[in-house]
């Protein structure tokens, strides 16, 4: 039997392993799950796995937060004796994170020794930005990885670019929208917006939690002045982040928010929820990106660039004028809001259909077969 480890370290992740889970369950492998901790605040992880149906973590490194440095060591440091114990065939990454580099490099250097191989999830997606952290995460993770999984068809020429050979390459489609479809119903049956006395189509919601925005007290400055504004306009709520929350107030820019209706942190379901509801969406998250691509909702990215292009060229997104003002940002959510909603998955990209976990274990299971099959021939 094959034996597969997959691993998952911060809130992006959780919804991208969960189909992927299931479906090697579906298929006769019981994967045990690595949360590496690299998020530990109870909104911010624990409930994720609770609302996603993820079994409870076979091994919790409890890493938490801290330096890139700090973060990426603490991971290898304690992810190592778990792959000796567990000697699995394939290690599973996904996303962008600081795990999930960690993770790729401890498998890459054992796998000499203990022949496990790493397939990454989300392979491909570049923004050509290495100011970014995750940018350098995707990069060495791919080079890394023995399967690149992609999620969209504009990942593949960045692969070929960097001379990743075809035969690594196999497109997926987007995990992360499997988990949107299969959550839906139930996040419109908790009735979040109206819980908040919210019209259906007729607010905007806001997040923010990149350093490159919320450390910067001048990027962030603007950004909140344009929530003002735009406040005026319709009603904005804002599920603010801890890191974002503290900078604002460091920054002594929380009076500036006038209007704009700030929550606490969100659980995936309830985030879901008022993201389907709204009309425009404001945001520095890859992952909503593609959410409000997959539900219809305009989306206004508050980035100088996106490695997912493909959620402007065929989805709902836009990128804010660079630099940014508070005047550009304000003018493209205007835009967004006159554009209006689409029906869901009107003009979703190819593989974003809900059936991107079965490409996945498909892909490794093949691979897994192939490779058995050599063994034996060898032997």
């Amino acid at each position: 039997m094959m034996r597969v480890l997959v691993v998952a370290g911060a809130r992006p992740n959780f919804m991208k392993v969960a189909p992927v889970v299931a479906e090697l369950g579906r298929r006769g492998i019981d994967p045990p799950l690595v949360h590496t901790g690299q998020h530990y605040d109870e909104r911010m992880s624990d409930a994720f796995f609770r609302d996603l149906g993820i079994p409870a973590p076979a091994y919790h490194l409890g890493v938490g937060s801290g330096s890139h440095a700090v973060q990426t060591a603490g991971v290898m440091t304690a992810f190592e004796p778990v792959l000796r114990d567990v000697r699995p065939d394939w290690v599973v990454v996904v996303g962008d994170v600081n795990s999930t580099l960690a993770c790729a490099l401890v498998a890459a250097k054992l796998q000499p020794e203990l022949g496990c191989r790493v397939a990454h999830v989300e392979a491909g997606l570049r923004s050509g930005d290495w100011r970014m952290p995750e940018e350098v995460n995707r990069v060495l993770t791919d080079r890394l990885s023995d399967l690149l999984l992609t999620p969209s068809r504009d990942a593949h020429p960045n692969l070929r670019a960097e001379g990743i050979p075809g035969e690594r390459v196999v497109f997926a489609g987007n995990v992360m929208i499997d988990t949107l479809f299969a959550q839906l119903p139930a996040a419109r049956a908790l009735g979040t917006p109206e819980s908040l006395g919210l019209p259906r189509g007729g607010y905007a919601v806001v997040t923010l939690h990149r350093p490159s925005m919320v450390d910067d007290p001048l990027a962030l400055a603007q950004a909140v002045g344009a929530l003002a504004d735009a406040a005026r306009e319709m009603p904005v709520v804002f599920p603010m982040h801890p890191r974002t929350r503290r900078n604002v107030e460091r920054f002594g820019l929380a009076g500036a928010l006038d209007g704009v209706r700030v929550l606490e942190p969100l659980g995936y379901r309830e985030m879901l929820g008022l993201t389907d509801g709204g009309a425009v969406v404001l945001t520095d998250s890859g992952g909503l990106q593609e959410e409000t691509t997959a539900l219809g909702v305009p989306c206004v990215t508050l980035r100088e660039q996106t490695e997912r292009p493909v959620t402007v060229s065929e989805g709902t997104n836009r990128l804010a004028p660079w630099p940014l003002t508070r005047g550009g940002v304000l003018s493209a959510f205007r835009a967004a809001a006159a554009e209006g909603r689409r029906p869901p998955g009107e003009r979703s990209p190819e593989g974003w259909d809900g059936r991107a976990a079965e490409r996945v274990v498909a892909a490794i299971r093949e691979r897994g077969s192939a490779r058995m099959q050599e063994s034996a021939a060898g032997e």
